[in-house]
């Protein structure tokens, strides 16, 4: 089954706030979420959140990556929630206390506009993104215990960036693995979002891909579960192996142009996307970096400069 709705997917877990953006939630003892969406939605998160935990509040936000769409409403539902602590990487901890990244975060919030047309305009917030404290640094393998006999196991995934970290809760086989994943867009095909290193990228999904999992999240729209799981995972590999072959061909095609090269896959993989869809100044951002990404990873391959 392919989940694209709020809600719950099943056994206490939850798409709250937008599908498009989602936060995910883990009802029960000890309440916990995964990543912070846009900041502009915090208020419908909020909702989400106390339709279904009532006055209890959430404990712990773990932030797979500190992108401005996943991590963009950790302060306001840190002050919604005062209680909520906020989990991510070492890595994730220093970025958020930069300010030139708390500033570019701050840009990218404020053109998520495409993000945003299937949602209600009166329940949007307008001030910007509010900078927040990470209490907790999570490290490869460490397993947070939620006391009522369900686990959370913190996995290093890195490729779609240096500080990502999927979650796996072993008890329910519930994976939320984000962009490290891939990502399938409205029109069917899978983004495979390496930005930063595209060997790693795949031994990221191909270790997602070794485990026990019967829901899967990605990043955004959607959460795939039972036999969907494995063969999305396998999609996605498959899809950046062929993202690896596209930016070979039209590297050579395009004169060795990184800017020619970012034209012709737009034209194909962006432009005709519905919305809602990733603003084009933060798809610009990361198609530059997957492709920089990929050559660096031909060039060590075969042992030459492109």
């Amino acid at each position: 089954m392919i989940f694209d709705r709020t809600g719950e997917v099943r056994d206490d877990f939850y798409v709250v706030g937008s599908a498009d953006v989602p936060v995910y939630l883990l009802a029960g003892r000890k309440p916990v979420l995964f990543d912070a969406g846009l900041a502009q939605l915090g208020l419908l998160y909020e909702e989400g959140i106390r339709a279904v935990v009532g006055k209890s509040e959430p404990e712990i936000l773990f932030l797979t990556h500190s992108h401005f769409d996943h991590c963009g409403a950790a302060g306001y539902l840190k002050r919604a929630f005062p209680s909520l602590k906020v989990a991510a990487a070492p890595r994730a901890r220093e970025i958020l206390m930069r300010p030139n990244a708390i500033k570019r975060i701050q840009g990218l919030t404020e053109n998520a506009g495409e993000a945003l047309v299937r949602t209600d305009r009166t329940k949007l917030l307008s001030h910007p993104f509010e900078p927040f404290e990470v209490e907790m640094t999570l490290l490869d393998g460490e397993i947070i215990d939620l006391e009522d006999g369900t686990t959370v196991q913190v996995l290093s995934t890195p490729g779609h960036t240096w500080d990502f970290l999927s979650y796996y809760i072993p008890e329910k086989r519930i994976l939320v693995a984000s962009e490290a994943a891939g990502c399938a867009t409205a029109s069917g095909s899978i983004s495979v979002d390496c930005l930063t290193d595209f060997e790693l990228c795949l031994a990221s999904l191909r270790r997602l891909a070794g485990l026990d999992v019967r829901v899967l999240c990605q990043g955004h729209r959607y959460v795939y579960t039972d036999d969907d799981v494995a063969a999305f995972l396998e999609r996605s590999l498959r899809s950046a192996l062929e993202f690896k072959e596209v930016v070979q061909d039209l590297w050579h095609k395009e004169g060795e142009s990184v800017s020619r090269v970012m034209t012709r896959i737009k034209a194909t993989e962006y432009d005709p996307l519905p919305l809602p869809k990733q603003p084009e100044k933060a798809y610009l951002i990361n198609l530059e970096a997957k492709i920089r990404s990929v050559l660096t990873f031909l060039s060590l391959e075969k042992g030459a400069t492109l």
